[in-house]
């Protein structure tokens, strides 16, 4: 991912609902419930753990029971501390007392709660890229040091791939066309950030490098469940032993033994956190709302359909229908580059508002930029009276309209068809295109040259780009 451009926009839920969420999360719960057990008798050790002693004190206490049942406890008890909900009071004497946040969890605000649960967070995704804990034992050498040479590990690199999957995770989960809700097979997450994007089919080298990366994850991903990230469904261990299978080869009703993970909305909210903070530009559905008209279509131009509509309800909820309809329009206009989609977003907002707003698309009837626009409109709703467009309007408004379905979709199967229906019904369109006084005509026919099927009238759209271009005198 580039930090470049930004991302699809989320659709995040409440701050209320998500700090609920986090609440109730193992990992998170099980660490307000040691913090406030903790007193004055509650000893830790040099590194701030719980002593052996009172571990299984505080297993009972969470209800923790079978072998792992102190590793779960001492695991929440660290959480406690690294977020703040229990403080060291005397590091030498191994004192401890409840911390400043441990009150945010029931009097904060919810961004309070959610900023505490980020800190569980990062935690769990340091604890993620750690070497199991036989692979420490192993490493220990004759001093008692953990030789990460003998490893094989680069704690960087691990923390680079465990971020690139969680990263492709978000992307799969925000884009329209991703699974959305549904959950993402492993097989086909690992290969995400293994399989070069220009192979073909993957070699037995990089297959294995997918196997690999799969079972990396699967432990992954069960430590980060608690903490309330992701729903997980582990890999079956039937086929753990099973080393012949690859996981490029499964079909859709084996994939699911093979471990499926799906981002929770809280998941959501926090990689979206950890993204801003790494410098990613990853928006909101609702940031917008708040903003002036020219901020939502400069700011929705680069949206996918779906959620530029769902940022367009939630910034015209808050207005005045006719005021609404003015301060777009005033925003629309404009003979920039990015001019076109800001007018094609406005006539997709304006779609939203009631009959109230007419008096706005009437005032600008004689715009030579909004008239056309306002026509489409008033005629939609069945408006009375509505003038009808000159040559020139008509001819203005199609290089616009163009012109914004350049700059949304490039050169898709939609605008293809658009280009050809517009040959097709004006004998004459090039001839007339390349005398209008837009600043796109020449972009406009040259891109219907590019995607006229037929040679001759691609031929022709490039005569009339190239004279639009003499025009304009570029």
């Amino acid at each position: 991912m580039s930090d470049s451009s930004p991302l699809p926009p989320v659709r995040l839920h409440p701050e209320a609902e998500l700090a609920r969420d986090a609440l109730s999360t193992p990992l998170l719960s099980r660490a307000a419930r040691l913090a406030r057990w903790a007193g004055p008798d509650t000893r830790v050790d040099a590194g701030g753990g719980l002593v052996d002693e009172q571990l299984p004190a505080a297993a009972e206490l969470l209800g923790l029971t079978g072998d792992d049942a102190a590793a779960y406890a001492s695991e929440a008890w660290r959480i406690a501390v690294d977020t703040g909900l229990v403080e060291i009071v005397d590091e030498e004497a191994g004192t401890v007392a409840a911390g400043e946040d441990l009150a945010l969890l029931t009097g904060g605000s919810p961004h309070d709660v959610l900023a505490v649960w980020l800190g569980a967070l990062e935690t769990v995704l340091a604890d993620a890229s750690v070497p199991d804990l036989e692979d420490l034992v192993d490493a220990v050498d004759a001093g008692g040091e953990v030789d990460l040479s003998s490893l094989d590990w680069d704690p960087e690199a691990e923390s680079d791939f465990l971020d690139g999957v969680l990263g492709n995770l978000y992307l799969l989960t925000v884009t329209e066309d991703g699974p959305a809700e549904g959950p993402v097979p492993l097989p086909a997450l690992a290969a995400s950030v293994i399989v070069p994007s220009d192979m073909g089919e993957p070699t037995n080298d990089v297959l294995e490098q997918v196997s690999d990366a799969m079972m990396r994850l699967d432990d992954q991903f069960r430590l980060l469940e608690p903490v309330g990230l992701v729903e997980y469904q582990p890999v079956d261990e039937t086929l753990m032993a099973d080393t012949e299978e690859e996981p490029a080869a499964l079909d859709d009703t084996d994939v699911s033994r093979y471990g499926m993970v799906r981002l929770t909305p809280l998941g959501r909210y926090g990689l979206r956190a950890r993204l801003q903070e790494a410098g990613f530009e990853a928006p909101a559905v609702g940031d917008l709302a708040d903003k002036g008209a020219d901020a939502l279509l400069d700011g929705t131009a680069t949206f996918p359909p779906a959620a530029a509509h769902a940022e367009t309800e939630r910034w015209l909820a808050r207005r005045d229908s006719l005021a609404a309809a003015r301060e777009l329009l005033a925003a629309a206009r404009g003979l920039d580059a990015g001019a076109p989609l800001r007018r094609l977003r406005c006539q997709q907002a304006l779609s939203l508002v009631g009959d109230e707003a007419e008096p706005a698309l009437r005032e600008v009837l004689d715009d030579p930029e909004l008239g056309g626009l306002a026509r489409v409109w008033l005629t939609e709703r069945g408006a009375p009276d509505v003038p009808a467009p000159s040559e020139d309007l008509v001819f203005w408004l199609t290089v616009d309209t163009v012109a914004a379905q350049l700059a949304a979709e490039g050169n898709s199967d939609e605008l293809r068809e658009l280009v050809e229906g517009l040959a097709q019904q004006h004998s004459g369109f090039f001839t007339a295109a390349w005398r209008v006084d837009h600043p796109a005509a020449a972009d406009v026919l040259e891109a219907m040259g590019r995607l006229h099927p037929d040679k001759r009238i691609a031929k022709e759209a490039r005569k009339a780009a190239f004279k639009a271009r003499s025009q304009q005198g570029g």
